[in-house]
C-alpha cells in the first residue's frame, strides 16, 4: 500500500510540474516552421529522459519540464521553490541561463559549468541539447542558415563533452542525434 502512494505522490508532482510549465509557455512558439507549441519542448525533454535514457529519478523529470520556466517566462526561482521545492528549484537554477549576459557569455558559461553541474541537472542539459539537436534537423528555426546550424551542433558538442560520464544511454543519443548535422 505504501509504494502505491509514493507512486501517486510522484505522478502527482510530474503532472503538476506540466501543468505549471504548460501554463507559463501558454503563449511561446518553438521557432521552426511549424512554429509548435513550446511546451512540446519540456515534454520531449521529459520523454526522452524516461523511455529513452532510462531515468525514473522524478526530480530530474520535473526539471526537465520546468527547465525554461524561469529563462524564458516570468517565473522566478521562489515561485518554483514554493511549487515543487528547494531540489527541483536548485536542478532548474543549475540548467539555467542568466539572460543578463550576452549571448556568447551565456554560452560559454554552459561549457564551463557544465562538467561541475549536478548529476541531476547533466541528465537535464543531456536531454535538452539532444532533443535541440533532433528539432534542429527535423524543423529547423526559419531564419538559421546552415552555418549557424553547424555552429549550434560544435557548441552543443562542446557542451555534451562536458557531461561525459554521466549516462551512457543519452551520451550515444546525443552522438546519433550529433551525426545528422546538417552538410
Amino acid at each position: 500500500m505504501k509504494s502505491d502512494q509514493i507512486c501517486h505522490n510522484e505522478v502527482s508532482l510530474i503532472l503538476r510540474a506540466l501543468a505549471f510549465a504548460a501554463h507559463k509557455h501558454r503563449d511561446q512558439r518553438r521557432k521552426g516552421a511549424r512554429a509548435s507549441p513550446y511546451i512540446n519542448h519540456p515534454i520531449a525533454l521529459a520523454n526522452l529522459l524516461c523511455d529513452e535514457g532510462g531515468v525514473s529519478d522524478v526530480r530530474v523529470i520535473c526539471a526537465a519540464l520546468l527547465h525554461d520556466t524561469v529563462e524564458d517566462t516570468q517565473t522566478t526561482p521562489q515561485e518554483l521553490e514554493e511549487q515543487f521545492g528547494p531540489e527541483i528549484r536548485d536542478i532548474v537554477g543549475e540548467v539555467t541561463d542568466d539572460k543578463k549576459l550576452l549571448k556568447a557569455d551565456r554560452k560559454l558559461l554552459q561549457i564551463k559549468h557544465a562538467a561541475a553541474s549536478s548529476r541531476e541537472a547533466k541528465l537535464v542539459k543531456l536531454a535538452d541539447k539532444i532533443c535541440n539537436l533532433r528539432e534542429l534537423v527535423d524543423d529547423p528555426p526559419v531564419k538559421w542558415d546552415l552555418e549557424r546550424k553547424n555552429e549550434y551542433f560544435d557548441w552543443a558538442k562542446k557542451v555534451v563533452d562536458q557531461l561525459r560520464g554521466t549516462n551512457p544511454r543519452l551520451e550515444v543519443l546525443f552522438d546519433a542525434a550529433y551525426a545528422k548535422r546538417p552538410r
